[in-house]
């Protein structure tokens, strides 16, 4: 009977774990739509900026996982922050990214993307989708997707850009400034708030 129920320990045990792995043809097909749908599309399109910034906005809402990505850029200080701060925080990150971007990828206008199949991440639930983007002077522009499954929805954690994380940055730069702030996260806020409004 002991032998029995650490069988079934044993396999159900293999089971749940082999849920929570994430597929990648999955998370391949999910970032290919994004790309080819939402940022692709975008970028060609004949949309006035605002109105770029507007689609971008939705995909970022709709694809990314804020949330996770708010914490990890956060860092300790995350813990410290009031629930109406993180909130915050998460809103106006988002804003401040979708301001960025949406110009930004303006680089690859005329671009598609190519992709060059996944890589294992250090988490079972994780996984790197590789995309290159030819252009047009020098070696293609690297661009890598960190997919996480996010309670059974694949979401998008981070974006590396020729081997630069924009989670890490963004960390490196928000940790640092409040680190230096008297007001803390208060101080953060302050500042990402001029800039979203710039």
């Amino acid at each position: 009977m002991k032998k029995l129920s650490l069988l079934l320990i044993a396999l159900f045990g293999f089971i749940s774990v082999a849920k929570a792995d994430i597929d990648a043809s999955k998370a391949t097909q999910m970032i290919e739509d994004v790309t080819k749908e939402g940022i692709e599309k975008i970028i060609n399109s004949n949309q006035s900026q605002e109105e770029k910034d507007q689609t971008f906005r939705k995909l970022f809402t709709e694809n990314l996982d804020l949330d996770f990505i708010g914490k990890y850029v956060l860092g300790r200080y995350w813990r410290v922050a009031t629930p109406a701060q993180k909130k915050e925080f998460i809103s106006l990150y988002r804003e401040l990214n979708v301001q960025t971007w949406s110009k930004r990828f303006d680089e690859f206008k005329g671009k598609k993307f190519i992709f060059e199949g996944t890589s294992p991440a250090n988490n079972s639930e994780q996984i790197f989708v590789e995309t290159k983007v030819p252009m047009q002077e020098g070696a293609p522009a690297s661009v890598k997707w960190r997919v996480k499954n996010t309670g059974g929805k694949l979401k998008i954690i981070d974006i590396i850009v020729e081997n630069v994380s924009l989670a890490q940055t963004a960390r490196n730069e928000y940790t640092s400034f409040i680190a230096k702030s008297p007001k803390g996260v208060e101080g953060l806020l302050e500042n990402l708030r001029t800039k979203v409004k710039k």
